[in-house]
């Protein structure tokens, strides 16, 4: 069995979740502190390795219309930087109201970051089960 990390990038942390092993269910792992986009992908590539995980999720912040503006453009730049630091494959996934519904999801900004994606993990594993 194997495992989904899903990715919500920020400009200064990066909150990581992670699936169970039967990709049914989504938790939030940790929060990444933003250094460099290199940085980041090797970091993120060192903890998918050490969950077995089989599929990078990088949340897209599309605006209002669904189009790319600079917070998804940010977003397309780590997800280059993460396929020149790792094999395992990525992909996207409009996390358009993820931070939102995390923060009704528990008190704490701490771990908002990890909510959040554990908020975009869950609704992709939701829509594939479908």
């Amino acid at each position: 069995m194997a495992r989904i990390l899903a990715i919500d990038p920020g400009e200064a942390r990066l909150g990581l979740a992670l699936s169970d092993p039967t990709e049914t269910i989504a938790r939030p792992l940790s929060v990444l502190r933003h250094h460099s986009r290199p940085a980041d992908a090797r970091a993120i590539s060192r903890l998918a390795k050490e969950h077995g995980v089989t599929l990078i999720l990088v949340g897209l912040p599309l605006d209002q219309e669904g189009r790319v503006g600079p917070q998804a453009r940010r977003a397309l730049r780590l997800v280059e930087a993460l396929r020149e630091a790792t094999t395992v494959p990525i992909e996207t996934w409009d996390e358009s109201g993820s931070t939102r519904a995390a923060a009704e999801l528990g008190k704490g900004d701490q771990d908002l970051d990890a909510r959040s994606a554990a908020v975009i993990l869950q609704d992709f594993l939701n829509a594939a089960a479908r």
